[in-house]
């Protein structure tokens, strides 16, 4: 079996965003019902329902654990079900919540030798005390028991940039597949779940590993690049950002899934910006019609 809580579903900033003064930030701040506001991206998974990993340390983790009585401590005066963090990525975005998590619980972190790195560069998160906190390097395509949760998890490369913060050179925004940014399978030994939250284009190799998965958590930063752009809200595109859009065609998350034979289909990490985030929206029907869901917090689904 396999348990998975979404505990946040938005990009960067959240939904609303605290600075945003667009229409769709305004609506979720009124608490209107078709624009639910979301917290900053991240999951929660379980193979036993008793111990949990969360993927990914959100900004808004406090808020996440609170909000979700599965990660509720249960026994004596300090504990917790959180076993561990697994970061796919060193942006802002997946690490921050991890200084939340500061106050001497126990706990493994696993990611990838280069956000190893990025955590080690930076002296904030000796915070975590490494002799509860230990740090495990993740090799790429070598699977990983998380016991006692009762399932594996495989990190793979996928196309991605360095965070903008560590950015430098003269090619900042240069597309790699080096672990930088990684997917996870997640498996009980029968089903396969994977999260993607965040990619910069669609390769022959990712299609081929998510053909066949009886559930895709995959990035659904933008609708179109040019989105944020065109509304006034910055000057980076999506794919200077190092994620796909959904509706541009050839290229977009709906062109490149259109062959693939999937189970689930629910888009993740949401820019405060991406119409399908109010569901009285015609990209949101679009893009329903096409076989998606759209993330939400508290979502839950069990495999």
């Amino acid at each position: 079996m396999l348990d998975i809580i979404v505990l946040g579903a938005a990009a960067g900033g959240g939904f609303p965003q605290w600075n945003s003064n667009a229409p769709g930030c305004n609506r979720a701040r009124a608490q209107d019902p078709t624009a639910p506001a979301r917290t900053q991206a991240s999951l929660a998974v379980s193979g036993d329902g008793t111990h949990w990993y969360v993927l990914n340390a959100s900004p808004d983790l406090r808020t996440q654990i609170n909000q979700t009585p599965a990660l509720h401590p249960k026994t004596g005066l300090r504990s917790t079900p959180i076993s561990g963090v697994v970061l796919t990525s060193g942006e802002i975005d997946t690490i921050t919540g991890l200084l939340t998590m500061r106050e001497k619980q126990a706990f493994d972190l696993y990611a990838a030798a280069p956000v190893l790195a990025q955590l080690d560069a930076n002296p904030i998160f000796e915070a975590l005390d490494r002799t509860l906190v230990p740090r495990h390097s993740m090799a790429l395509e070598q699977p990983l028991a998380l016991t006692p949760a009762g399932f594996t998890i495989t990190p793979f490369a996928v196309p991605g940039k360095v965070p903008l913060y560590a950015e430098q050179g003269n090619n900042p925004a240069e597309v790699k597949t080096d672990g930088e940014f990684i997917g996870l399978d997640i498996s009980d030994g029968t089903r396969h779940a994977f999260f993607i939250p965040g990619c910069a284009m669609m390769t022959d190799a990712l299609s081929k590993r998510l053909d066949g998965a009886d559930l895709v958590f995959f990035d659904g930063t933008l609708w179109t690049d040019d989105e944020m752009v065109r509304a006034g809200l910055g000057a980076k595109t999506g794919k200077r950002m190092g994620h796909m859009s959904i509706a541009d065609e050839p290229d977009g998350t709906r062109a490149a899934f259109t062959p693939l034979t999937i189970g689930r289909k629910i888009l993740i990490h949401i820019n405060n910006s991406n119409p399908i985030l109010l569901a009285d929206s015609p990209e949101r029907r679009d893009i329903e019609q096409a076989g998606w869901d759209v993330a939400f917090d508290g979502m839950r689904v069990t495999l």
